[in-house]
């Protein structure tokens, strides 16, 4: 009986990252028009998708969350060559957040601040599955998240260990942890 009840789990297990593996989460309709856009760091394409749909005017300012505290607007400017004056005007850098469940905290005290009841969440598609667990937990219920994915090629590697990490992250979830 023991036997069969863990080959069941290992089976749930294997199940599950086959769906995690196969359906990666998708980039949102480019119309989708939200309060703001907000954009984890850490992964090719997901500063300049965010840049994208801040020059689109479908958000109206962006957060970049998990910022090094050496990096300057002027220089993320120069890097994604952009102009200055839209990092003046339309762009905050969150200096706060180390991890996945920093960054909701950073991005929910923000939004909050600014009164926002929609955000774009941008990150890597195989990371936004557990990105927006976070920003869910650490969100009112009231704003709405549209989640926006940035397309990669992740290894199997990188899906193995992001599915453990999103399971365990639900696990602690249900614990109220």
């Amino acid at each position: 009986m023991i036997l069969r009840f863990f080959s069941f789990l290992i089976l749930l297990w294997i199940i599950g990252f086959a769906w995690f593996a196969i359906d990666l989460p998708r980039p949102a309709d480019d119309d989708a028009h939200t309060g703001s856009v907000v954009v984890l760091t850490g992964g090719a394409g997901r500063i300049d998708r965010a840049l994208d749909i801040l020059e689109a005017k479908t958000a109206g300012r962006l957060l970049v969350s998990g910022v090094d505290r050496d990096v300057k607007p002027a220089e993320l400017a120069a890097e994604y060559d952009r102009p200055d004056a839209l990092f003046d005007c339309c762009i905050d850098l969150g200096f706060q957040a180390v991890d996945t469940r920093s960054n909701a905290l950073e991005i929910a005290r923000w939004a909050a601040r600014r009164g926002d009841k929609s955000v774009r969440l941008v990150t890597s598609d195989w990371h936004m599955r557990r990105a927006r667990l976070e920003l869910e937990r650490a969100m009112p219920p009231e704003v709405r998240i549209l989640s926006d994915a940035v397309q990669t090629q992740p290894s199997l590697r990188t899906l193995f260990t992001e599915y453990n990490k999103y399971l365990m992250r639900r696990l602690a979830a249900l614990a109220g942890v």
